[in-house]
């Protein structure tokens, strides 16, 4: 039986029946067990007092009669008068009352009894006794195995109709979309238990509809709102390049505002592309991981220090089929963390046929901080930024199916190792 049904609400209800059932027939059984034996020792000693009432009586009549002797009981009779050589040496000192010996290895219940100066000794042979509860023990089992399955069999079939209901609501709600009409989720069901939380289940899916049409109208709206301001203000910031007459000071300032304007519309861009909930929209670029490397290199070298080397390798040129956006991103994100914690020592860029590895000699990070790196909004004790490069990475990441390993030391530099997977690379 596999781990699942194992652990399914009808194997668990009729696990539960068969407990129950299981529990009953101990407890009948028991009873009817007790309730026998005791009838069975209560009958014995009947029979042995009304067979010294009867040997007593005939003594009065015949006084040379015999106490019986068949094969279940034998009697035997104490006088003063009468020698006493046959009677067992265990019987002679029992006073009157019941009791229950072995003897001879054969097991007898004895009553004893005193009238006049006699004493009588009536013996009742356990042994047919003991066969009969035996057998009325191995009944009471087989009745109660019998009961266990009746009750497992009965308990998964009525489990089934009671969960059928819950799998059939599990299975629409498995398959149900937000695009589609909620209301069918709770259809057919029975104004229970079962069909209140349908009815809770399609109350929830019909507000997550509306939630992300709210969510598409809204990146449809920064869609609008943000690109056409961004591009005038990068159009504004070229024509102030182009102009020969700034300063030296001025233009690395529009220079910063142009890369800042540029960083701005990546991150718009990227931000949009994430809100998308279907994948099928985002359009799939051959991108040169070399070349995107460059162009991130150069986008960020303001921030490499003078006392920073920084060593660029490419063994390969691998070619990634992913938005050139989001690639973007995620490479200028490692890049921008490795040339802005590295004040001093070296900087290592390395691209392979399937990774790319950005390595630096900087101030690492901290220990109890690593698990929590990507993170949204989580920012070590040295950064200055706003938390949210990491965990866009990440995001990215998971969308292509990307692994992002890091590894770091603090004071003595970190790792960060992007691993394409296979159906994300193509050939040039």
């Amino acid at each position: 039986m596999s781990s699942s049904v194992l652990h399914s609400l009808r194997f668990k209800l009729a696990l539960t029946f068969a407990l129950f059932g299981a529990m009953i027939s101990l407890l009948l059984s028991l009873g009817l067990f007790f309730t026998a034996h005791s009838l069975g020792v209560r009958l014995m000693d009947e029979t042995l007092r009304a067979e010294i009432d009867d040997y007593i009586f005939r003594r009065a009549r015949n006084p040379n009669s015999l106490p019986p002797a068949t094969v279940s009981i034998h009697g035997y009779l104490l006088t003063p008068r009468s020698g006493n050589e046959n009677i067992p040496p265990e019987l002679r000192t029992l006073p009157a009352g019941t009791y229950q010996l072995t003897l001879s290895g054969t097991p007898y219940r004895i009553v004893v009894a005193d009238k006049d100066d006699d004493r009588y000794f009536m013996l009742f042979n356990e042994n047919r006794q003991n066969h009969r509860e035996e057998t009325f023990i191995v009944y009471l089992v087989s009745g109660a195995l019998i009961m266990i399955l009746v009750s497992a069999w009965a308990g998964w079939w009525l489990a089934g109709r009671v969960v059928a209901p819950i799998e059939e609501l599990a299975r629409r709600v498995l398959r149900a979309s937000p695009e589609q009409d909620a209301s069918n989720v709770a259809a057919g069901f029975q104004n229970d238990e079962i069909g209140q939380l349908a009815q809770v289940f399609s109350s929830y899916l019909g507000r997550m509809r509306a939630f992300i049409e709210r969510e598409r109208n809204f990146t449809s709206d920064v869609s609008h709102e943000l690109r056409t301001p961004l591009a005038i203000v990068q159009g504004v910031v070229e024509l102030m390049e182009d102009e020969r007459q700034e300063t030296g000071k001025r233009q690395e300032r529009i220079a910063r505002i142009s890369r800042a304007n540029r960083e701005m519309s990546d991150l718009t861009n990227a931000l949009l592309l994430m809100a998308r909930e279907n994948t099928d929209e985002m359009v799939a670029q051959v991108c040169d991981v070399c070349e995107i490397v460059g162009v991130a290199i150069e986008m960020n070298r303001h921030l490499l220090s003078e006392q920073t080397a920084l060593d660029i390798v490419c063994r390969a040129q691998p070619h990634i089929g992913a938005e050139r956006t989001l690639l973007g991103i995620v490479v200028a994100n490692l890049i921008r963390n490795a040339f802005t914690h590295t004040p001093s020592g070296t900087v290592s860029i390395t691209v392979d046929e399937n990774e790319l590895i950005v390595s630096d000699t900087g101030t690492g990070i901290r220990g109890d901080e690593m698990g929590k790196v990507f993170q949204q909004h989580f920012k070590g004790a040295a950064s200055t930024g706003s938390g949210i490069g990491l965990s866009l990475v990440k995001r990215i990441c998971d969308r292509y199916g990307w692994e992002i390993i890091l590894g770091s030391t603090e004071g003595r530099g970190t790792s960060a190792r992007l691993v394409f997977s296979g159906n994300s690379l193509t050939f040039p």
